[in-house]
C-alpha cells in the first residue's frame, strides 16, 4: 500500500442494498461512473458482495459495496440474503434501492427496520423514476417509509445520480478524522523507535498496516521514526544521540524487546495503539482479566479481521492459545474465526481474543465488541493478552494516564514485571 492512499479501514464505507433487480449495480455505477458491478435484467446477477476502495467526489476516499438481492430464495439464495445483511455491520451508510417500477416490497420494509435497528444512517434511493409519471413510489409492504429520506434517480437517465452523490457527500463524516495513533503523544523532534520483527509470518517486501499508519502518524508529527529489529533493540538505542520518547513493538516478541528497553524509556505496542484508536483500550484491558477467571473446560474464541495463510506457528491457532495455557495452567478449548465470520451467539465461549482489527472498519469492530458485552462475554486483544500474560502490561499503558487506574483496582491480579 502507498503511504499516501486513505487505507480502506479508514475510508467511509457505502453499502447499496435492495431486492433483485431494484437496479443496485446499476445506481452504483451511475455514482461512480464506472462500471465497477456487472449489470443484467436476469435476477441475481449479483451473487456475491462486491467491494472497492475508490475515490467519490465530492465525499473523498470511499468503500463502495454492491450487494445481493435482500429477495433472494431458495437455499443458495438464502445464503446470498444472510451475505448482504452481514455487510451492514461496516456499512456507515446505506442505499436502500428501490425499483420504483413494482414499488416498495416487504423484503424493503424489513432491511429499513433492521438499517434502523443498527442506527446506520441511510438513504432511500427510488431507481426507474422515468417510469414513474409523478414522483410517487407505491408500498407493496406494510410499513411507512420517512419521506425525508426519499430521493428518485434513475441510472438509464441520469436523473437524480448528481442529487443522490450530493446527498451522499452530506451524509458521511467528511471531517479530517482527528484522532491520532500515536502524534498526540509526540511533540516535534521526539525520537520513536518501532521495532519489527522480519520472521516467516512477516510478508515479503512490505510492512502490515498498522506498522505502515504509525510510521505516517509520526512523520505528519514532526517526530523522527527509527526502525529496527527484536535483535537490534539495545544497540540501536545505544546509538541515539538522545533517547527515544517511545519504543513501539510488534506485540510478539514483546518480553524480549522489553528485557533490552530501561524502564525510564515509554514502551508500548502497536496492537495496544491501535485498541486505543479503535476507542477499544479500556474494554480490552479489563477483558483480559477474565485469564485469571477461567476454568478447566472453559473455551476461548480467538478471533481475526482478515483472512491470510496459516504458518506453523501462526498466532492465532498456535502462540495465543500456548501463551493462555502456561499463563493459566488450565486446559482449555479454542475456536478460531476470520474475515466477516464473527458469531452472533457467544454464549459458548467463557472470552473472546481478537486480532487488533486493522482490516475492519470501525463500525464492524464496535459491532462486535457490543456483541461481546451485551452477551457478557469479556473480549481483548492479541497484544493486550501478550503484554498481560508476560507481565508487561502496566507498564506498556503508562503512556495513558487514564488508564493506569485499571491496575489500582483490587480485581487486578495479573503479574507484573
Amino acid at each position: 500500500m502507498n503511504l499516501n492512499q486513505t487505507p480502506a479501514a479508514e475510508r467511509p464505507h457505502i453499502g447499496f442494498f435492495g431486492c433483485r433487480n431494484a437496479g443496485k449495480s446499476s445506481i452504483v455505477n451511475a455514482v461512480t461512473g464506472q462500471n465497477l458491478a456487472v449489470v443484467s435484467n436476469v435476477k441475481g446477477t449479483t451473487t456475491d458482495p462486491v467491494v472497492k476502495a475508490m475515490e467519490l467526489l465530492p465525499a473523498g476516499p470511499v468503500v463502495m459495496i454492491d450487494t445481493p438481492g435482500i429477495d433472494d430464495d431458495g437455499e443458495l439464495g438464502k445464503l446470498r440474503v444472510e451475505k448482504s445483511y452481514q455487510m451492514l455491520n461496516r456499512t456507515d451508510l446505506a442505499i436502500v434501492v428501490i425499483d420504483g417500477g413494482t414499488g416498495i416490497k416487504k423484503e424493503d420494509f424489513a432491511l429499513l427496520k433492521e438499517i434502523e435497528k443498527r442506527k446506520v444512517p441511510f438513504i432511500i434511493a427510488v431507481n426507474k423514476s422515468d417510469l414513474l409519471k409523478e414522483h410517487r413510489i407505491q408500498s407493496k409492504g406494510r410499513g411507512k417509509v420517512p419521506e425525508e429520506s426519499l430521493i428518485y434517480v434513475s441510472a438509464e437517465t441520469g436523473e437524480g445520480i448528481r442529487e443522490l452523490k450530493k446527498r451522499i457527500g452530506e451524509s458521511i463524516c467528511t471531517e479530517k478524522n482527528k484522532k491520532r495513533i500515536v502524534g498526540d503523544l509526540l511533540e516535534s523532534g521526539d525520537v520513536v523507535v518501532l521495532v519489527i520483527p522480519i520472521d516467516e509470518s512477516a510478508p515479503k517486501g512490505r510492512l502490515i498496516l498498522p506498522q505502515q499508519q504509525t510510521i505516517r502518524d509520526i512523520l505528519e508529527s514532526g517526530a523522527i521514526s527509527v526502525v529496527t529489529k527484536e535483535d537490534r533493540v539495545k544497540e540501536t538505542i545505544e546509538n541515539l544521540k538522545i533517547p527515544p520518547k517511545l519504543v513501539i513493538t510488534d506485540s510478539q516478541v514483546f518480553e524480549k524487546v522489553a528485557c533490552n528497553v530501561l524502564k525510564e524509556i515509554k514502551l508500548t505496542s502497536f496492537s495496544i495503539l491501535f485498541a486505543r484508536y479503535k476507542g477499544n483500550l479500556r474494554t480490552n484491558i479489563e477483558g483480559v482479566m477474565m485469564l485469571d477467571k477461567l476454568k478447566n473446560g472453559d473455551k476461548i474464541l480467538i478471533s481475526e479481521g482478515c483472512t491470510h495463510h496459516r504458518q506453523c506457528g501462526d498466532i492465532g491457532t498456535v502462540k495465543i492459545p500456548k501463551w493462555i495455557r502456561e499463563y493459566t495452567g488450565k486446559e482449555l478449548l479454542f475456536e478460531t474465526t476470520s474475515g466477516t465470520e464473527f458469531p452472533a451467539d457467544l454464549s459458548p465461549y467463557k472470552m473472546v481474543v481478537h486480532c487488533g482489527g486493522c482490516m475492519l472498519n470501525e463500525r464492524e469492530m464496535q459491532i462486535r465488541l457490543e456483541r461481546s458485552k451485551g452477551q457478557k462475554v469479556p473480549m481483548t486483544n492479541y497484544g493486550i493478552l501478550i503484554a498481560y500474560t508476560h507481565g508487561i502490561l502496566k507498564r506498556s499503558v503508562e503512556i495513558f494516564p487514564e488508564i493506569a487506574e485499571l491496575f489500582r483496582r483490587e480485581s487486578f491480579t495479573g503479574k507484573i514485571l
